[in-house]
């Protein structure tokens, strides 16, 4: 696999450091050990063979790899004392053509090229480096290295063996050597190694076990090889398994290994037959994954258990306890025999009768090769561990035996791999992503108890039904439905949400609120420093200093200054030829900030309420009060701006890449910059450490550090109006002059506004065709520029000095959302990887799933049209967030989005006050905790109890009563989001309710064909509805009680 260089699949980027470093190391290591492990040879060859879809592990291969960053296919690779020789093509010599001049700087070496046409055999060339080899050796009978278990694949590669074999040189085997400099990795090996096991880790987790778990749920029929083939696509494109990797990098090490059925096959080349999965009880399936990044190999495997038996589950839990161990003994300096020994000594001490099933090592070293010779983790080796290792900890019980009825079961196998990366302070386990403890791998159905639990008599008629004691795949039919699984989930979720914030409100984490308190004025009112800083002027007359926020005003035939704030507000009023202006302060004891800086300053002082004058100048007292007027809000304005930017918190300053940065033009942004003048896009750049989006103007500028950066957001046009970047801050910003913590970057796909006027237009229409196809073209270039844009911001994430920060870029699942009300409009809410988000309508709503508490889904019932939704968070001092009207057709996939995202969700069937709930928590956490924490929001016990109570063998009664408690439930189930005088309203209108219009209109039409009114007008009868609407529920009354609710037939 190649690392592109300009973005394109044709160039090659040789790592020249990298390179110079790794062949220094080959010629340390072959000087030194040249007689205990490269049989005392004078020069060493290497041959990669041609290209192959077979998955095939080649030392050849592992050293173009190892040394130069790639495979390169049918090259001849020589190493002399003093000199490197390669023989290949034209391309390929054109790539190494870089390394002659660092290699001779650095290392004193020569590389020399052979070029081979391509229809040429390379003979002379293979003759040219035979007699290099002699000439460099100076012995009768050089010695040669190579790897002499590799067989020789292609014509090239033949001659060049029958060239060595005819060539009068002593051939040794070099592979010992090879597998010593393989064995200790660099930290870019060891950076590849743990990148592969994280991904088959997350396939395994991520994709593999939901999909048995659904599999064995549904009872669905699924073959080995089905299973292996898409397990195979999961590997090869990351993104299935929530693993941000390139797909270019990544392959399998092995197709991925599915057994079960008793058939069992623990060796490294297993494979996945053609067997249905077996989950039967007392089953076992065992799941091996490798994955490669950048050629090197990752290994995981697990066993799931099925109903297991006591005797499965023992022999489970030594196997777990035997890896563990042996991973634990994989330290510097200890022996490589140490791991298969810890595990033996752990089977021998918990369960001896397991030691002849054991597997005969503990694994095998892993690197750009699958099996690493020499580093077999077995009780011969004894080899000293070195940091930098990489180990495939595997180990396994073979042939085990169950007394069972079912065939299938009565043979079983157990297996765990790991791939363990030995650091100086000891082993790391790259693949503990994967739980293998023993309650995360065993699955029971609890079919016997449950059949103990029917055949036991009910204790009462409508027997209640029991709880689940443990969560369990299969309900008493062995059928299962998700609102049951969901159920299931949820109860278990309960009982983690109870210990966990159980745990927090006991450690006194209530939440520290958001952080702001009220705000006080940031400088003090100060006009002029002395008295000769104010201004002199000749005439006595009111006059605005706007430089210096002061209103002069003449007083006894001096100018007395008053700054800006100090006033509350002035008018003016026109009486005859004069005119009046007055000018009120703030003074204490009238209604004004309690924080009034000169009130706090001096509390005992005497303070001027009011002052007036008189002038016969009208324009000029209009002027003044327009001044003053226009001054305040002015100096409000920044005053306001001041104190929002002195509660920010001081971010870094942006540093700008040395390189062109990646751009995108063109942009809006929201919130927009103040000021008059038209607004104007600009264009957002990714430097070292931070966005910089700027337009035209110089003071329409915004920095965004990447450390700042909360989530990213990246959603393309689909079916709205604008594709954007959407990014939620840690901290608060400035732009212009608004404060926020979400700021976005989009562009608009198409014209928002469109005449509507003008002829109407046939779908037919050539010129209507266009304008869809171009408006389709736009938003597709749009869309790309954007991904472009992402991607490439993406890999800038990845350097090392942004890994710490975790970033990325969620993608909106449109598929998984639902409109509601979260502000003051209906949006369309979509869910993301780690947040719930609305970011087309301001403002923006944006909330992280992991901050969230419990969920409360309000005003569920029968026959409702929509439902709320409440969202409670860790941090109780922050308001609960409400999300009123959404559809209820919107219900079930929310319960299984908030299930799949672990999240806790309760019903109800009317709206909660959820401040004085918050307060009582807050107030005394103990009684809350004793209380059973969240589950007061359970309704479902207290209805079922409600429900059985009201259940009777004395059939079905109707009564006024009934009717008047089902109504009155209606109308609970009906109340308005949020209390409102308008709610009260619709209550008392809806107490008043009787018979529906249509019922009227047909008893009104009866009415009147009995009275022989039928001649009336239509004015008349309608009238006579609008009474009987009204009157309604006097008459039923009245017929209660035996009265007549009709007029006597006058005949």
């Amino acid at each position: 696999m190649a690392e592109d260089r300009n973005g394109s699949s044709s160039g090659y980027a040789l790592n020249i450091e990298s390179f110079t470093k790794r062949l220094k190391t080959l010629y340390v290591h072959w000087k030194q050990n040249r007689q205990d492990l490269w049989g005392t040879c004078e020069a060493i060859t290497a041959a990669a063979p041609p290209q192959s879809e077979d998955l095939r592990y080649l030392k050849s291969s592992a050293l173009n790899i190892w040394l130069l960053g790639y495979e390169f296919p049918e090259t001849i690779m020589v190493f002399m004392a003093k000199e490197v020789h390669f023989m290949c093509s034209q391309r390929k010599a054109s790539l190494l053509e870089v390394l002659k001049k660092p290699a001779k700087s650095s290392l004193g070496i020569n590389i020399v090229l052979h070029v081979k046409a391509r229809n040429d055999a390379g003979i002379i060339q293979m003759k040219t480096m035979c007699e290099a080899i002699r000439a460099q050796s100076g012995s009768k009978v050089p010695v040669v290295g190579w790897i002499a278990k590799e067989t020789p694949e292609g014509q090239l590669l033949e001659d060049w063996a029958n060239k060595l074999r005819t060539s009068e040189f002593q051939l040794v085997d070099a592979s010992t050597g090879f597998s010593e400099i393989f064995a200790v990795k660099d930290e870019p090996e060891l950076t590849n190694i743990k990148k592969a096991a994280f991904l088959s880790a997350s396939v395994l987790k991520n994709v593999v076990l939901p999909r048995l778990e659904v599999v064995i749920d549904d009872e669905k029929k699924v073959t080995h090889s089905e299973l292996m083939d898409d397990t195979e696509k999961a590997v090869l494109d990351p993104q299935k398994a929530k693993v941000k990797l390139k797909a270019d990098n990544v392959d399998i090490c092995y197709p991925p290994v599915f057994q079960s059925g008793g058939k069992f096959d623990l060796r490294p080349g297993a494979v996945s037959n053609d067997d249905y999965l077996y989950y039967d009880a007392t089953g076992v399936i065992i799941c091996a994954i490798g994955s490669r990044y950048n050629s090197y190999c990752s290994n995981v495997a697990r066993t799931y258990l099925i109903d297991a038996k006591d005797v499965q589950g023992k022999a489970y839990k030594v196997l777990l306890k035997a890896q563990e161990a042996a991973i634990s003994a994989l330290k510097p300096g200890n022996p490589v025999n140490a791991a298969y020994k810890a595990a033996i000594e752990v089977v021998q001490r918990d369960g001896p009768e397991l030691l002849p099933h054991l597997t005969k090592s503990a694994g095998t070293g892993i690197g750009i090769e699958f099996r690493e010779s020499g580093l077999s983790l077995n009780a011969r080796n004894d080899k000293c561990l070195k940091a930098g290792m990489a180990f495939n900890v595997s180990l396994g019980f073979q042939n085990l035996q169950v007394q069972t009825s079912n065939p299938k079961t009565q043979n079983f196998s157990l297996l765990l791999a790991d791939t363990v990366v030995i650091k100086d302070k000891g082993p790391e386990n790259a693949t503990g992503v994967s739980s293998k403890v023993y309650t995360d791998v065993a699955y029971s159905f609890n079919e016997e108890e449950e059949k103990e639990e029917k055949s036991k008599p009910k204790a009462e008629v409508n027997g209640i039904e029991s709880g689940f004691s443990k969560a369990t795949l299969r309900s008493d039919n062995q059928e299962m439905t998700k609102e049951e699984q969901r159920r299931q989930h949820q109860a278990e979720l309960a009982r983690q949400k109870n210990e966990e914030t159980a745990r927090r409100l006991a450690s006194g984490g209530i939440g520290t609120g958001d952080g702001h308190g009220s705000s006080k004025t940031s400088t003090e009112m100060v006009a002029y420093k002395n008295v000769d800083d104010i201004p002199f002027l000749r005439e006595l007359m009111i006059q605005v200093d706007t430089k210096n926020d002061a209103v002069l005003v003449p007083i006894y035939g001096i100018m007395v200054p008053f700054h800006i704030a100090t006033i509350k507000s002035v008018t003016s009023q026109h009486d005859g030829g004069n005119s009046y202006i007055r000018i009120i302060f703030n003074v204490p004891g009238t209604g004004f900030n309690v924080n009034y800086t000169p009130t706090m300053k001096f509390p005992s002082s005497i303070y001027v309420k009011e002052i007036s004058f008189r002038s016969k100048d009208q324009r000029h007292i209009n002027q003044v009060v327009q001044m003053i007027k226009s001054h305040r809000r002015s100096v409000a304005m920044k005053e306001s701006e001041r104190a929002e930017r002195a509660t920010l918190v001081t971010q870094e300053k942006l540093q700008l890449s040395k390189t062109k940065p990646t751009r995108l033009t063109d942009l809006w942004i929201r919130p927009v910059f103040g000021g008059r003048g038209r607004k104007m896009t600009g264009t957002l750049e990714a430097h070292h450490n931070g966005f910089r989006y700027s337009t035209m103007r110089a003071q329409e500028r915004v920095d965004i550090m990447y450390q700042n950066i909360k989530h990213a957001f990246f959603q393309p046009a689909e079916k709205e109006m604008i594709t954007l970047l959407h990014f939620h801050l840690h901290n608060h910003i400035m732009v212009g002059t608004k404060k926020t913590k979400d700021v976005q970057f989009y562009v608009e796909v198409m014209d928002v506004v469109q005449t509507l006027g003008g002829s109407r237009r046939s779908m037919y229409d050539p010129d209507e065709i266009e304008e869809e196809q171009q408006e389709r073209d736009r938003k597709n270039k749009i869309n790309a520029e954007f991904q472009g844009f992402v991607k490439r911001v993406t890999e800038l994430w990845e350097q090392p000095h942004l890994k710490d920060f975790e970033l990325e870029f969620d993608i909106p699942f449109r598929e998984l959302g639902f409109h509601g009300v979260p502000f003051k409009a209906t949006a369309f809410i979509v869910p993301t990887v780690n947040c719930l988000v609305e970011l087309v309508e301001i403002p923006f709503l944006v909330i992280t799933i992991s901050e969230i508490e419990i969920v409360n889904l309000e005003r569920v019932g029968l026959g409702q049209k929509a439902f709320d939704m409440a969202v409670v968070f860790k941090d109780f001092k922050r308001e609960v967030l409400r999300i009123d009207a959404i559809p209820s057709s919107s219900l079930d996939g929310i319960k299984e989005w908030l299930n799949s995202m672990d999240i806790k969700y309760y019903e109800s069937r009317m709206n909660l006050n959820w401040r004085p709930i918050l307060k009582t928590i807050t107030d005394d956490p103990d009684k809350f905790i004793e209380d059973g924490g969240w589950e007061f929001l359970n309704m479902e016990a207290s209805d079922s109890d409600m429900e059985n109570s009201q259940e009777s063998d004395q059939g079905y009664e109707p009564s006024d009563i009934e009717e008047e408690s089902e109504s009155d439930d209606e109308d609970s189930e009906d109340e308005s989001l949020v209390e409102s005088d308008e709610d009260e309203e619709e209550e008392d209108d809806s107490e008043e309710e009787g018979k529906t219009w249509d019922e009227l209109e047909l008893e009104a039409r009866n009415a009147d064909k009995e009275n022989g009114d039928e001649s009336d007008s239509e004015e008349e009868r309608r009238r006579r509805k609008v009474k009987a609407a009204g009157k309604s529920r006097v008459s039923d009354i009245r017929g209660s009680r035996g009265m007549s609710a009709k007029r006597h037939k006058v005949r």
